[in-house]
C-alpha cells in the first residue's frame, strides 16, 4: 500500500501566501518550475488580500510524485516572500 492518498501523476494545487510584493508571483514561479518544470503559467491564479497587503498565488502543477511535493512544499516555505504554503 502506498503512503500516499494521491495517486500519480495528477494536478495538484500549491497555494503560497505573503506580503504584497511586485516580483512576489515571479519568484514563487521560480521555485515551482525548479520542480515542475512543465508548468505553465495559465495554472496560476493570483489575488489580493482585501486590504492589499498580502497576495496569494495558487500554482496548479502536475504532481508527478509524493518526493516531488514534498521538496516543493520545503523549498517554497523556506523561500523569505512566503509566510504560509497550503
Amino acid at each position: 500500500m502506498s503512503d500516499s492518498l494521491l495517486e500519480f501523476p495528477c494536478d495538484f494545487p500549491v497555494k503560497v501566501m505573503g506580503a504584497a510584493r511586485d516580483d512576489f508571483a515571479q519568484a514563487i514561479v521560480k521555485v515551482v518550475l525548479a520542480h515542475a518544470p512543465d508548468f505553465s503559467e495559465a495554472g496560476l491564479d493570483m489575488r489580493a488580500s482585501g486590504k492589499g497587503n498580502y497576495l496569494a498565488v495558487t500554482c496548479t502543477i502536475r504532481a508527478v510524485s509524493k518526493e516531488q511535493l514534498d521538496n516543493l512544499y520545503r523549498d517554497l516555505s523556506s523561500h523569505p516572500y512566503v509566510k504560509i504554503v497550503l
